[in-house]
């Protein structure tokens, strides 16, 4: 693991080089295993949890935690620099590793089309989905109101393809789907809606989020 910055300028420098080594592109593997992860604080530190499961059938596998210092301070855009660290060393904690990893955050749908799903990912080196409950960045259409609709998100200035609005229950409000490193927009968006179950956010989000609470 390598040291991660503790300065703005050292941040901005590593932005940089990460936005250029994000791949989005089709999995190059079956999905057998999916992970989670969430993160929270509590007194200056930050606590990461990490659950996986059995993919598609999503069986319990395992789930780890970690609390540990926030050494960079809160900046709106450098937010993977608190949450980062965190989950990068708790990754390689696990015993059986996911084949993809979803986020409760954004991948390239963020203005520097680097979200913590991205930016995660590429130091990692994993396939990685970001699961955010609001919009970020991005312009689209609100999608139909039955579970599995979606429509477009795109870009506000290119009109690229970031990802999709996704409806994961009747009538409930979306979710905003973007990959993050090493997997396509239709595929995180299939794998998302497939782990959806009785609630707005998929199970192995739901269940990192209560991992995350507990051990606090």
């Amino acid at each position: 693991m390598k040291k991660w910055p503790v300065t703005i300028k050292e941040a901005k420098a590593v932005q940089r080089a990460l936005r250029n080594k994000v791949k989005i592109k089709k999995l190059n593997k079956k999905i057998n295993r999916v992970g989670a992860c969430d993160v929270g604080f509590k007194d200056g530190d930050c606590i990461a949890a990490i659950c996986v499961f059995s993919y598609p059938d999503l069986r319990f596998l395992e789930e780890k935690t970690l609390r540990r210092k926030v050494d960079f301070p809160y900046i709106p855009g450098f937010l993977s620099f608190r949450e980062g660290p965190a989950l990068e060393k708790l990754f390689y904690q696990l015993k059986l590793k996911p084949d993809v990893l979803i986020f409760d955050g954004q991948g390239i749908a963020h203005p520097k089309q680097l979200g913590i799903a991205s930016h995660v990912g590429a130091i990692l080196n994993i396939p990685t989905i970001g699961c955010a409950k609001s919009r970020l960045w991005g312009d689209y259409k609100e999608p139909g109101v039955k579970r599995g609709d979606f429509s477009n998100l795109v870009d506000s200035n290119s009109g690229k393809l970031l990802g999709y609005v996704l409806r994961t229950r009747d009538n409930v409000k979306p979710v905003f789907i973007s990959p993050g490193h090493l997997i396509s927009a239709k595929e995180a968006k299939d794998i998302i809606i497939s782990c959806a179950g009785q609630f707005r956010l998929p199970e192995p989000i739901r269940y990192a989020h209560r991992l995350s609470i507990k051990a606090k």
